[in-house]
Order: structure tokens, then sequence, then C-alpha cells
């Protein structure tokens, strides 16, 4: 049998367990989360979450570092992060199940509207980022997605510096599975999302991948790149009030294009 065959069987298979995706998709975040954080989220007992982990650990998808007498857990690179998204953004659209608090729609709206995968933005500002660099000309498809020498010009005011001889890719896409459009990956990716949350234009919502676009970050990207995002609809119930993970602020109502 090809051993490119039977490696991207048992690549498959490990995705191929619910449990497994969870813990997937939510390390898509970015950071490091413990077992017992992913069995919380995933519903499932500690053992079985540890169980998971190493079946993740083993295959690749996962590292994972020793603290204490914590174990904490991550995506395994910028790559493998990629395929996980991309993965999610291929299959066929799974009707949302229905949610029995307010606190839940608001947690649903908020990640479809802001989101960290990984380490770049996504949802429909990652989207409406990608859009804006675009329509400024600051990237370009003439041999593939690039960036133009007017957005290394933009990005060099942010601070931000592109290694053109390293490993990872200067920018890709990267598809969307909420939005099912392309947001931007890569080193400009991570570095925009980098730069968006320490200059304050977007601050996390709980401890999930749903993140905020602030007053200061409304401006940021109007002036920047001429995205306008509608007021924010501040609506806190519940758990919100106490500031328990992913239940906040109701998203924004829109963005659009000045």
């Amino acid at each position: 049998m090809d051993d490119n065959a039977e490696s991207l069987a048992g690549w498959a298979a490990l995705l191929a367990d619910r449990t497994r995706a969870a813990f997937c998709l939510a390390l898509l975040d970015g950071r490091a989360w413990t077992v017992g954080e992913l069995a919380r989220h995933a519903g499932v007992a500690v053992s079985t979450a540890s169980e998971h982990a190493d079946r993740l650990v083993a295959g690749g998808l996962l590292s994972q570092r020793r603290q204490g007498r914590h174990r904490y857990l991550q995506i395994a690179d910028a790559g493998t992060a990629a395929l996980i998204e991309a993965v999610a953004a291929a299959g066929p659209p799974v009707p949302p199940a229905p949610v029995l608090s307010l606190s839940a729609v608001h947690r649903r709206r908020n990640l479809a509207y802001a989101r960290t995968c990984y380490d770049h933005l996504a949802g429909f500002i990652g989207v409406s980022l990608a859009d804006g660099l675009a329509g400024n000309g600051y990237v370009g498809q003439s041999h593939g997605l690039v960036v133009t020498p007017r957005g290394s010009a933009w990005l060099t005011s942010l601070g931000i510096a592109l290694d053109r001889s390293g490993r990872r890719p200067v920018i890709r896409e990267c598809l969307d599975w909420t939005e099912r459009r392309s947001h931007l990956a890569g080193q400009v990716g991570a570095a925009l999302c980098r730069h968006a949350f320490d200059a304050g234009w977007i601050v996390r919502i709980g401890t999930g991948r749903a993140v905020k676009v602030t007053a200061g970050g409304a401006r940021a990207l109007e002036d920047q790149l001429g995205i306008v995002i509608g007021a924010a609809q501040d609506i806190v119930t519940g758990a919100a009030a106490k500031g328990s993970p992913g239940a906040a602020h109701a998203a924004p109502a829109g963005g659009r294009r000045r």
C-alpha cells in the first residue's frame, strides 16, 4: 500500500472522532490547554480526554509539555492548524444545534463574527480584513497571493517586518468555515492578529476563540483600511455578567467597506 495513503488514512482517523475533533477546534485559539480544560470543553471524563490527547500527540496533530502537575496541549504547528481549519470548512454545512439560552446565542454569534484561527483572525472580521487589504492594493493576485510594494510599506508603518527567507509562507489564503470565503494566514495574517491584540484593536471574549473589536479598533480599521464596523450591542446577561468563558457582549451588528 502507498505509504502516503496510509499516513492520510491515519490522520483522517484521528479527526473522525467527535471528541478529538472538538479538542482540535478548541485549540485553534493558538493557546495551550490542560487536559482537564479540554475534558470540560468536550464534556468527557478527564481519563477519556487523556486517552484522546495521547492519540493526537502520537499522531503529530498536537504537541505537549508538562509544567508541574499539569500537562499542556497545543496544535503542533501552523501547518497543522491550517489543515484542521480547511477540513472544517470543506465539510458539508451542518445545521446548528438548537440554542437554549441567550448567552449561547451570543457565543455562537461572537465566534462567527470574529475569532482567532490559530494565530490569525477569522470570521467576518478576518474576511473583511482580507477584503480591506485587497481593496487598498496591499495584496494582489498577479502571481498567486502576494504582498505588493504598497502593502509592504503599510505593514512597515505598523512596525511589521516580514521574513521572506523563512520557512513559513509570507501570506496565504485560509478558507473560513463560517464565512465560506478566505481570510489571511501566513506571516501577514499572524502579524496582523498580533498587532491587533497589542494595539488594543481586539480583545478576547472570555477564554475561547472569540474576540471583540474595541472602539479604538473600529476607528483603526476604518482609518487604515476603510472597514466600517457597526455599533456594538452591549447585551450582557446571565453568566456573561460574571465574566464566564465565551459568554459576553453580543457581536457588533456588522461591517462594510467605506
